[in-house]
């Protein structure tokens, strides 16, 4: 099983991606921003959280751009798996891999603590190592993790039951309560919330865990 971990300039937390995915099995290869192709045999690609680029323009939207989206948008079109984390999800809405945007925190003010979400759907291989209604506790860190997305798209997310993770408490104001979504095919999922900083016990929990060997194992039954 292959992992690449993508950095762009001003992400925070691609080390932690990494170390998440080596613990589930996988082989994980850093790939730069300004590479132009994915490395031969990736089954799933990760987008880190952190500020890509400063931020400048919408969240995300600068990454999105860079030599290495293309493949990643390729990736994901041929049936790959990709995790895009607070802002690796902001950057997957940029691409158009995902759809809705995130805005601003409700409350205008960065956000970093842990949070209650609820599984909405253990349909996927993100989610499979959960029951549907598990409540975890997941770190957050973000002040523009407000998901937003217009009625008919909040319909079509609701009834394909592509809404991965719900805040038990909404921290930032994001429409339906809505922290993680899927694509349509359930092969890439995008969530504001950090599992990869919940694997490790001494790190405060490992209500994460999950999702990453769940991942590990339909890599191995596909």
């Amino acid at each position: 099983m292959k992992a690449a971990v993508i950095t762009f300039p001003g992400s925070n937390c691609d080390r932690d991606l990494a170390v998440a995915f080596e613990q589930a099995g996988f082989e994980v290869t850093r790939v730069w921003h300004k590479d132009t192709a994915l490395p031969g045999g990736i089954d799933v690609v990760g987008i880190p959280g952190g500020f890509s680029f400063g931020d400048y323009l919408r969240c995300g939207a600068i990454a999105a751009n860079s030599p290495i989206c293309r493949s990643v948008v390729a990736h994901a079109e041929a049936g790959g798996f990709v995790l895009g984390i607070c802002n690796g999800f902001q950057v997957l809405c940029e691409t158009g891999l995902l759809p809705g945007v995130l805005m601003r925190n409700g409350g205008l003010k960065f956000v970093c603590r842990n949070v209650g979400l609820a599984v909405a759907t253990p349909d996927s291989p993100f989610t499979a190592g959960y029951a549907q209604g598990d409540e975890l506790v997941i770190p957050v860190a973000h002040h523009d993790g407000n998901y937003t997305i217009d009625p008919e798209g909040l319909a079509a997310l609701e009834s394909e039951g592509r809404v991965a993770f719900r805040y038990t408490d909404n921290p930032n104001g994001s429409t339906a309560d809505i922290a993680g979504v899927l694509s349509e095919n359930r092969r890439v999922l995008g969530m504001m919330p950090h599992p990869e900083r919940a694997v490790d016990a001494s790190h405060g929990g490992t209500d994460g865990t999950a999702m990453f060997a769940g991942l590990a194992e339909a890599m191995v039954s596909a």
